[in-house]
C-alpha cells in the first residue's frame, strides 16, 4: 500500500543549502503535516538534515523539543553542532547541564526517562522529540530506557525516530501508532549515495580482489581466486584453531600462542594496504579491529609511515597542545598522553574505548579535519559518530563475542562497512575484508548481502523502574508491560506460531503410514525400538564413568564411537586426553554439553567428517557434518580436531593405531584417515569393542539388568512380525513415517503452547515475584504504598538499587570514611568481570572489611530474590560486585595522581576513567536519596565523596563544550 504524499505547506521552517533527497522531502513533508515519522537510513545518508528540520519547526512555533541520544560524548557533538545552527540550545547529561531553560534540549535518553518518572514540567511544554541511534533500542542493557520513555511520553508529542536500516522498521511504527494513537510514517532508504566495493585480501598473496563491485554484484571468479591464493598449511592451521576455539580460557592461549607467525603476517598484510591506500590517494582510512590491544599495537608498528606535510603537523601539534593545556601538569606526562602525539603527527590515529576521553575527542576532531590519514579503531567508533572515510578496513572477519570466535554478522558488517564513501567527496567508497582462512562463499554472502540486524525489544523490569511507577499515580507497572514493544511483537508472532502449527499438523494427517494394521505394528515396533535405544543409552552412560574409561584413555590412537550434538560421527581416532578443573566442550559442531556435574575431563578426537555451507545451530554456526561412508566423495571428506567429553563416547574400541604427534599438518591427518580405513577393511564384521565386564570390569548390578533388557529388547525386535513378514526397506518407511507423524504433532503442540503464552502478559510472573520482594525487604507495605526504603532505591539506577538501599539502612556507610565509602561503591561501577580465584588477596583490612559486608548484604538480597522464586544465579549475582578497584578509588579519594593511581590498576586509563564517572553519577544519586529520606549526615557525606572524585583528568570538560 501506497503512503499518502504529504502536503507542502506554504513555507517551510527551514531552507537547506542543497536540494534535499527523496527520503528527506517526504520525511520533511510529514514533519511539516504534524505527524511522527521514523527514518531508516545508512549512515551518512543525511538522517540529521531531518532532526534539524523538527528543531526549526518547533523553534517557529514556540515549541520545545528534546533531543535524544545514546551516549554522553553524542550529546555534547550534537550540543555543539545544534547550538551553532538554532542558538537557543541547552544541554543535560547528567554530568553536565547547559542552559536547561533553553527551548531545543539536548539529552542522554536517561535524562529524559527520569524526567518522565518525575512528572517534570518541562515535559508539558514540549511538542517534539527526537531519538537519535533509536536501533540503540536492541541493547541488552540500556535499551529498555528507551522503550519506557516511549510509551511515557504524552500522546500529543509528536516523535522524529533515526535509525540505521532495520528490517522491521514497519513494525516499529505500527506499535507506536498503537500505543500513542497517531499516525507513525516510516521513511526507509537503502540507496547508498556514495555505492561501495567490496574486496578482500587473502593474507600471503599479492594483492586486492574485488568480491563485489558498485553495482552489487557478486564475483564469485574473484572471490574463487583469493579463496586459491591462501596457502594451504596457513588455512589448516588456521581452521583447526578454530575448531579448537570452545570459548574456554585454554584455548584461546593456545590459539594465540600459534598465532606469533600469524600475527606477524597480519602486520606485514597491513603494512601493504595502508601503503596501497597512500599511494593511490585512497585515504582517510579506518581500519576496524575487535580487540583495544590490537588497534594499539598496529598503530605502532606503522613507526616508520609518515602521510602528514610540515604544515599538517604543525596544525596537529596545534590542536592537540590546545587540549592538552587544560590538563594539569601531572597528568600532561601520562603515558598515553605522550605516546599518542607522535602517532598523530605522522597522520595515525587510535581510537577505543581505554583511550582517555580527552585523547578520544582531539582524535575525532582531527580525523574529522581530514589531518588523520589511518585511524585505527573498535567498533564502537562507527556507531553513533558520524565520521565517514573513503577506506574501510576489517584486521579480521572473526570476532571473539564472550563465548566464542564467530563471523562477523551482517549488520555488525553493515554498520562498520557504512563509514566507507564520504558523500560529495568520493565516487565511491571501498570495504577491505583481510583474510586469513578459507571462508565459503555462502558465509561471504551471508556478511556482504544479508540483512541488517532487525530491532527486536530486550525490555526487563528492573525495581527501580517498578518503584518509581508505583510512587506515580495513574500509572500502573502492568500498563508499562502491555504497552511495550516486547509485548507487542510477541502478540504479532502469535498468529503466525498458530498457522505455523496448523500446518504441521495438517502434515502430520497427510502422511502415508500404510493400513490400520501396518500403521499399528509400526507404532508398537517403533515404541520398542525408542526403548532399546534408552536402555543402550543407560548402558553407555554407566560405561562412560571416569572409574570404568579413564584407564584407557591415556594413551593416544584409542578408536572411539563419538556423538556430538545427537549426531554420529562414527569411529574417530583419541589425539589427547586431559583432565580439568572446570567445565569445557566445543569444537565445529556447536557448543557441547556441559561436564560441570561430573569430574571435568576434555579429549581431542580426529573425526571424519564434510564442510558445508553454514548453519547456525543453537546460536553458533556450524561448518562442518559428519561425513557418510560409502555416500559421500572420499575427496570430500576431512579429518578435523574436536574438543568432547566422556558423554560424548558412545563406544570404546580394543584397536589402537599409532599417531603422529604433530596433527596439524594434512599429510599427517591423510595418515591417520588411511590406517582408520585399513583397520576397518580388516574387520569387516565391525571393530572389536572392549568387553564392559572382563575389560572396563563393571561390577554394577543396573548394568547388567540393562545389558539383559537390551538383549531381551533385541530378541522381541527381531521376533516381531514387523520385522519377519515384511521387506528392510517396507519396515524402514513405515517406521520413519510413524517417527515423522509423531515428530510433527509433537512440534505443532509446542508451537501452540508458545502462542498461547506470547498472547498472555510477558513477564506477569515476574512482576508479582518482584513486588513480593519489595515487599519483604521493606520498600513497600502490604497494600503498595512506598516506603522509606523505597523512595531510596528509587533514586538509584547506575547500580543494583536494593543492594544500595540495603548498605545505607543496614548502617554499612555509617562507619566508614568518606574515601572508604566510595571505594566500596566502585564494585558496582567497574564493569568489568571477575578474572582471578582470590578478587580479595593482598587487599588492605580497611577496604577487605567493608567488602566483606557488602557481600552478606548482597547474599541477603539475592537469598530473598531466589526464596520468591525469581531465576537469580546466586554465584552470577556476586560476581557482579568486582573489587578490582577499590584500591586505586580508595587512592584517588585521597589526593593521588593519576599517573600513580593508574598503576594500581590493571585496565587502560579510558576504562579507570569511565569506572571513576559512573561512580560520581552513584555517588550524587546517593546524595539525592539521603537528601530525599532526610539522612543529612549522609548527605553530608556523599556531597564530600563527590568533590573527592571530581578533579583533573577524570571529569576535564570535554572539548566539544
Amino acid at each position: 500500500m501506497e503512503l499518502p504524499k504529504p502536503q507542502k505547506s506554504e513555507k517551510p521552517a527551514k531552507e537547506y543549502a542543497f536540494t534535499l533527497d527523496p527520503f528527506q522531502s517526504q520525511a520533511v513533508g510529514y514533519i511539516d503535516k504534524e505527524e511522527s515519522v521514523l527514518v531508516a537510513a545508512h549512515t551518512s545518508a543525511g538522517k540529521t538534515a531531518v532532526a534539524e528540520y523538527a528543531i526549526a519547526k518547533a523553534l517557529n512555533n514556540g515549541q520545545r523539543v528534546v533531543y535524544t541520544s545514546p551516549i554522553k560524548a553524542l550529546s555534547n557533538q550534537k550540543f555543539r553542532d545544534l547550538q551553532e545552527e538554532f542558538g537557543d540550545v541547552g544541554l543535560m547529561t547528567g554530568d553536565i547541564t547547559i542552559n536547561p531553560t533553553a527551548t531545543c534540549l539536548v539529552m542522554t535518553t536517561e535524562i529524559l526517562r527520569s524526567m518522565l518518572y518525575r512528572g517534570s514540567e518541562l515535559m508539558r511544554e514540549v511538542a517534539w522529540v527526537i531519538y537519535d541511534e533509536v536501533h540503540y533500542m536492541r541493547d541488552s542493557e540500556r535499551g529498555v530506557v528507551w522503550e519506557e520513555s516511549i510509551i511515557l511520553l504524552p500522546h500529543r508529542v509528536r516523535f522524529v525516530f533515526l535509525s540505521a536500516t532495520i528490517p522491521n522498521a514497519s513494525q516499529f511504527a505500527d506499535w507506536i501508532c498503537e500505543i500513542h494513537h497517531q499516525p507513525c510514517h516510516v521513511v526507509y532508504t537503502n540507496y547508498r549515495p556514495t555505492p561501495l566495493q567490496h574486496y578482500i585480501f587473502p593474507q600471503g598473496a599479492d594483492g586486492l580482489h574485488l568480491v563485489v563491485d558498485e553495482r552489487g554484484k557478486f564475483r564469485e571468479a574473484n572471490f574463487q581466486k583469493a579463496m586459491a591464493s591462501l596457502q594451504s598449511s596457513s588455512v589448516d592451521v588456521a581452521s583447526a584453531d578454530a575448531l579448537l576455539s570452545s570459548g574456554n580460557a585454554k584455548n584461546q592461549k593456545r590459539k594465540r600462542a600459534a598465532g606469533g607467525k600469524k600475527g606477524g603476517d597480519q602486520l606485514t598484510g597491513l603494512h601493504r594496504i595502508i601503503k596501497l591506500i597512500m599511494t593511490r590517494n585512497l585515504n582517510p582510512v579506518i581500519v576496524f579491529s575487535f580487540s583495544k590491544k590490537d588497534c594499539e599495537r598496529f598503530a605502532l608498528a606503522l613507526n616508520r609511515e609518515d602521510h602528514t606535510d610540515d604544515v599538517e603537523k604543525d596544525l596537529i601539534t596545534q590542536v592537540y597542545s590546545n587540549a592538552i593545556d587544560s590538563l594539569g601538569e601531572d597528568d600532561q606526562k601520562l603515558p598515553q598522553v605522550l605516546a599518542l602525539l607522535p602517532l598523530l603527527k605522522r597522520g595515525i590515529g587510535v581510537h577505543h574505548g581505554g583511550l582517555l576521553p580527552i585523547l578520544k575527542e582531539v582524535v575525532e576532531i582531527l580525523f574529522a579535519e581530514g589531518l588523520i590519514k589511518t585511524l585505527f579503531a573498535t567498533e564502537t567508533f562507527s556507531i553513533g559518530i558520524n565520521m565517514p572515510a573513503k577506506t574501510v578496513v576489517f584486521t579480521n572477519t572473526r570476532k571473539f563475542d564472550g563465548q566464542e570466535f564467530r563471523w562477523v554478522t551482517s549488520g555488525e558488517y553493515i554498520q562498520m562497512s557504512g563509514r566507507a564513501g564520504r558523500r560529495g567527496k568520493d565516487d565511491r567508497g571501498l570495504v577491505i575484508q583481510m583474510l586469513d582462512e578459507k571462508m565459503e562463499p555462502a558465509i561471504c554472502k551471508g556478511i556482504l548481502y544479508g540483512d541488517p540486524d532487525p530491532l527486536n525489544s530486550s525490555y526487563r523490569i528492573s525495581y527501580n523502574m517498578l518503584l518509581n511507577l508505583m510512587r506515580v499515580e495513574d500509572v500502573e507497572p502492568e500498563y508499562l508491560l502491555r504497552a511495550s514493544f516486547h509485548q507487542f511483537q510477541r502478540e504479532q508472532d502469535a498468529p503466525a506460531l498458530i498457522a505455523q502449527a496448523d500446518d504441521l499438523a495438517n502434515q502430520a494427517e497427510t502422511l502415508d503410514l500404510g493400513s490400520e494394521e501396518e500403521a499399528e505394528l509400526a507404532k508398537e515396533y517403533y515404541k520398542m525400538d525408542q526403548q532399546l535405544l534408552l536402555t543402550k543409552r543407560k548402558v553407555s552412560s554407566i560405561a562412560q564413568k571416569p572409574e570404568y574409561i579413564v584407564k584407557f584413555l591415556q594413551v593416544a590412537g584409542r578408536f572411539l564411537d563419538v556423538t556430538i550434538d545427537d549426531e554420529n560421527f562414527g569411529w574417530g581416532v583419541l589425539t589427547s586426553f586431559k583432565k580439568k578443573g572446570g567445565s569445557g566442550s566445543g569444537g565445529e559442531a556447536g557448543k557441547l554439553a556441559a561436564l560441570s556435574n561430573q569430574p571435568a575431563y576434555t579429549l581431542e578426537v580426529l573425526l571424519p567428517c564434510v564442510d558445508h555451507a553454514p548453519l547456525l545451530w543453537r546460536g553458533t554456526i556450524r561448518q562442518c557434518r559428519p561425513a557418510k561412508i560409502g555416500i559421500d566423495d572420499e575427496k570430500l571428506i576431512s579429518m578435523r580436531v574436536f574438543i568432547i567429553g566422556l558423554d560424548n563416547i558412545e563406544r570404546v574400541s580394543a584397536v589402537r593405531i599409532f599417531t603422529p604427534q604433530a596433527l596439524h599438518s594434512p599429510e599427517a591427518r591423510k595418515k591417520v584417515a588411511m590406517a582408520v580405513k585399513e583397520v576397518q577393511k580388516r574387520f569387516p564384521d565391525g571393530v572389536p569393542l572392549l568387553d564392559p565386564i572382563k575389560d572396563l570390569k563393571i561390577r554394577d548390578e543396573n548394568f547388567t539388568t540393562m545389558i539383559e533388557r537390551a538383549d531381551a529388547l533385541s530378541k522381541r525386535l527381531s521376533s516381531h512380525k514387523l520385522a519377519i513378514d515384511f521387506s528392510k526397506e517396507d519396515r524402514v518407511r513405515l517406521v520413519e513415517a510413524y517417527e515423522n507423524q509423531i515428530d510433527l504433532k509433537e512440534r505443532s503442540r509446542v508451537l501452540r503452547d508458545e502462542a498461547r503464552s506470547f498472547q498472555t502478559m510477558a513477564m506477569k510472573d515476574d512482576l508479582k515475584k518482584m513486588k513480593r520482594v519489595l515487599k519483604k525487604l521493606g520498600h513497600v507495605d502490604a497494600n503498595g504504598v512506598i516506603q522509606t526504603k523505597g523512595r531510596t532505591a528509587c533514586e538509584i539506577n547506575t547500580a543494583d538499587e536494593l543492594v544500595v538501599t540495603e548498605l545505607i539502612f543496614t548502617g554499612v556507610f555509617k562507619s566508614l570514611t568518606v574515601e572508604q565509602s566510595v571505594a566500596l561503591l566502585s564494585c558496582m561501577t567497574f564493569g568489568e568481570a571477575i578474572k582471578d580465584d582470590e578478587p580479595t588477596k593482598g587487599m588492605k583490612s580497611f577496604l577487605l572489611n567493608p567488602y566483606t559486608k557488602m557481600l552478606e548484604v548482597a547474599k541477603t538480597v539475592v537469598q530473598m530474590q531466589i526464596s520468591c522464586n525469581l531465576d537469580v544465579d546466586e554465584d552470577e549475582f556476586l560476581n557482579k560486585f568486582n573489587p578490582a578497584m577499590m584500591e586505586a578509588v580508595f587512592a584517588w579519594c585521597k589526593g593521588m595522581k593519576f599517573i600513580d593511581v593508574q598503576k594500581l590498576t590493571g585496565s587502560f586509563e579510558g576504562t579507570t576513567i569511565r569506572t571513576l564517572r559512573r561512580l560520581e553519577e552513584l555517588v550524587r544519586q546517593i546524595t539525592c536519596a539521603a537528601k530525599a529520606i532526610g539522612d543529612h549526615e549522609l548527605e553530608a557525606k556523599f556531597e564530600e565523596g563527590s568533590k573527592l572524585l571530581k578533579r583533573d583528568i577524570v571529569f576535564c570538560s570535554s572539548l566539544y563544550l
